[in-house]
């Protein structure tokens, strides 16, 4: 049994997540955390007889296993911090972190089992690591693009998945990311471009685009259904549980960290 707490449990994500959690009989709720403005406090969470929504995360966490966030980006130091003190193993799924939180998840991983991914769907992980090889295998003077849509509430841009794409393709190139570049200076310095579309109810799509001299090459992801990502977090978090601490990431999950796909 992994007693599992959800933070962000009354948006999108943790909704899903919730209603998901009876596939998943090895993770028992004991947990759901939602806004201090939330009007849901004190009701019982989706698919629960047992647990209601409350506002504070470390109360819940001397009976907790896992949590797994996906809340605000305002709120993930403190979460962090939270497990970290209780030795509590997370899963941070939230998007648009702060640059200045890099140091604390560093620190963190030497503390508890963590996680954290901008994407957790089979398919983005994979997409990630072709991502990747093919910035390795094509020549240097290919442009890469990397366009993505999402529905019209969604507040970060580029997308967190964008970014992580972007890093792959960097990786693959052997640079490191510079800031999302626009207009046509970037095809002279051979940055990474990146275009984001809002509108409507888009759950996910995203496009990495190859472009040549006479040819052009195409990797899209496209996600119909929230989900996915509920899934791939709750299995992500199933698996996270009971590692030994450290930094991992959706590919260690899925095994593709030391395997070549093509």
């Amino acid at each position: 049994m992994i007693r599992t707490v959800i933070v962000g449990a009354t948006g999108r994500m943790g909704t899903q997540m919730l209603r998901l959690l009876p596939e998943f009989p090895a993770l028992t709720l004991v947990g759901a955390v939602a806004s201090e403005r939330s009007a849901a406090l004190g009701q019982r969470a989706v698919g629960s007889a047992a647990v209601a929504y409350s506002a504070q995360l470390a109360p819940l966490l001397a009976q907790a296993d896992l949590v797994i966030d996906f809340s605000n980006a305002a709120a993930a130091a403190g979460h962090l911090a939270a497990c970290v003190a209780a030795r509590v193993a997370l899963l941070l799924g939230t998007t648009g972190l702060p640059e200045e939180l890099a140091a604390p998840l560093l620190a963190a991983a030497h503390s508890i089992p963590l996680l954290v991914a901008a994407n957790t769907s089979p398919g983005v992980t994979l997409l990630l690591e072709l991502v990747r090889q093919s910035a390795e295998v094509l020549p240097q003077g290919y442009d890469i693009e990397i366009v993505e849509t999402h529905h019209r509430g969604k507040r970060d841009a580029p997308s967190g998945t964008a970014l992580s794409l972007g890093t792959a393709a960097a990786q693959g190139r052997g640079v490191t990311l510079t800031p999302p570049a626009t207009g046509a200076q970037r095809h002279a310095s051979g940055q990474i471009g990146f275009s984001s579309l809002r509108g409507g109810d888009v759950v996910g799509e995203h496009q990495v685009w190859f472009l040549g001299e006479g040819e052009r090459l195409l990797l899209q992801h496209s996600a119909t259904d929230r989900s996915v990502f509920a899934r791939g977090a709750l299995l992500a978090g199933q698996w996270l549980a009971g590692k030994a601490p450290g930094r991992y990431s959706m590919s260690d999950v899925f095994s593709f960290g030391n395997k070549k796909i093509a």
